[in-house]
């Protein structure tokens, strides 16, 4: 990856970070407050990624598109590398989505991939979809989702083709919330979440479950 371009010559004062103060009696609230804006900026660069190339994206544009100043970028992220290593990361999202024992997992993760849309407006595993087919992010982005989702998946499965079953399994999650977030099917999200974890899970759980 390329090193984080900056303007050559006197720089302006940069605007102070856009945080709420914390309040007196306590640090919840603005550790709310970083958590989300930090959702922001990675909300933002995924956003940016997807239609430029990495070395084509300045700090200045993530900061722009977040709704905070680029030095709170660098507060959170440290530089562009770093940030970007994020956004092209999966594993934090696979340890929520991996959260449940493996005789529950189906549904879990139908309930996970849905909650992620409704709640944040985007799941991150369903950027993979929108991953380029050429280019050095893209092949980042698709190698990280196969260690870090599939490949993390079919470690825990037991029986005959488990790299198959995994891939399977994480077809219909990603089929389904590209249904709910992107396509936005009227059924699907006008229907209770459990109600569709009920229907759907069983779907993928029979990938994860060894054939008799």
């Amino acid at each position: 990856m390329s090193a984080v371009s900056t303007p050559s010559g006197p720089r302006a004062a940069a605007p102070a970070p856009r945080e709420t103060a914390p309040p007196s009696h306590g640090t919840a609230p603005a550790r709310r407050d970083a958590e989300a804006t930090r959702a922001a900026i990675l909300k933002a660069a995924r956003h940016l990624l997807a239609r430029h190339a990495h070395a084509d994206i300045t700090l200045r544009a993530v900061a722009e598109r977040a709704g905070v100043s680029p030095p709170l970028i660098l507060k959170y992220f440290g530089n562009k590398d770093a940030l970007f290593a994020r956004v092209m990361s999966f594993d934090t999202d696979a340890d929520d989505l991996l959260d449940a024992p493996l005789e529950e997992l189906g549904r879990h993760m139908v309930r996970h991939v849905l909650a992620s849309q409704r709640d944040r407006g985007a799941d991150p595993l369903v950027r993979i979809a929108f991953a380029p087919l050429h280019g050095d992010h893209g092949e980042v982005l698709r190698a990280n989702f196969r260690a870090q989702v599939t490949e993390r998946l079919a470690a825990r499965l037991t029986g005959p083709d488990r790299g198959l079953r995994a891939e399977l399994a994480v077809a219909g999650l990603l089929g389904l919330g590209v249904m709910y977030g992107v396509a936005r099917g009227p059924h699907l999200r006008g229907t209770d979440l459990d109600a569709i974890a009920d229907r759907y899970g069983p779907l993928v759980q029979a990938q994860l479950n060894p054939r008799s």
